[in-house]
């Protein structure tokens, strides 16, 4: 098996979701399931932020344009079916459903189509970025899928291709960065470039903000988010590692 990962940059105006996550920086989607048939699409989101952008959040979900993952630009004539699952100040969950018409397409129907059955999907979105990682046989064509694929989306939307690896459990268990968001691994990465985790402290929080160009309560949240996932990864491995090691 191997993983395919590449992202989405969304243009202004293109996507109404991608639009309300670069309003709102500390907003964040990741999938917490998504099923592909030839003729339908349906998936669970799980959506954190603050309640003012999950309200804006939701609009947008159940704005009559969109589609969760139709990259058709113009109506497809789609039936298209939004449930709010879960709902808190900090945590939204929606379902979304659509039927297939002749003019519809997607990124899990191209990947159906070029990269055959069994495929697992787990996507992330923030600000424009849309990050997809899918797991797939050894002999996909995925060259063919993510040629079709920039032929579909066309201008309005940026293509990363990030790797193409064969899958291997060890590997993400050893390297914590691959769980965290982009935008706090660019944060974390910049800190530490310019001497914030230094003693004495090269840069103040609010001045590594200003050359990041972001809200220093942005930078806060993204630093702190970071640090305590690598402090939990750490932890873990830690205890791993003394279940494994004998008593003398």
């Amino acid at each position: 098996m191997r993983e395919f990962v590449f992202a989405l940059e969304y243009e202004p105006d293109t996507n109404p979701v991608a639009d309300v996550l670069a309003a709102n920086p500390d907003t964040s989607i990741r999938s917490l399931s998504c099923h592909v048939t030839p003729d339908s699409l349906w998936r669970v989101d799980h959506a954190t932020g603050s309640p003012e952008a999950l309200e804006e959040l939701e609009e947008a979900y159940r704005d009559a344009t969109y589609f969760a993952d139709c990259l058709v630009k113009d109506d497809c004539g789609a039936e298209c079916e939004t449930q709010v699952l879960d709902r808190s100040n900090e945590t939204l969950v929606v379902y979304t459903y659509w039927d297939r018409t002749p003019v519809c397409t997607s990124i899990p129907h191209l990947a159906l189509e070029y990269l055959g059955e069994g495929l697992l999907f787990e996507t992330y979105r923030e600000g424009r970025r849309y990050r997809w990682r899918i797991v797939l046989s050894s002999d996909a064509s995925v060259h063919a899928f993510f040629d079709a694929l920039g032929e579909e989306v066309g201008e309005c939307t940026g293509m990363e291709m990030i790797r193409l690896t064969e899958v291997d459990p060890e590997r993400a268990k050893a390297d914590p960065e691959t769980s965290l968001p982009d935008a706090q691994q660019s944060a974390l990465r910049a800190a530490v470039e310019y001497g914030y985790y230094e003693t004495p402290r090269q840069i103040e929080l609010s001045e590594l903000a200003t050359k990041l160009d972001i809200p220093r309560s942005t930078l806060s949240y993204r630093l702190r988010r970071a640090e305590a996932a690598l402090a939990t990864t750490f932890v873990d491995a830690d205890a791993s590692i003394e279940a494994l090691t004998p008593e003398i």
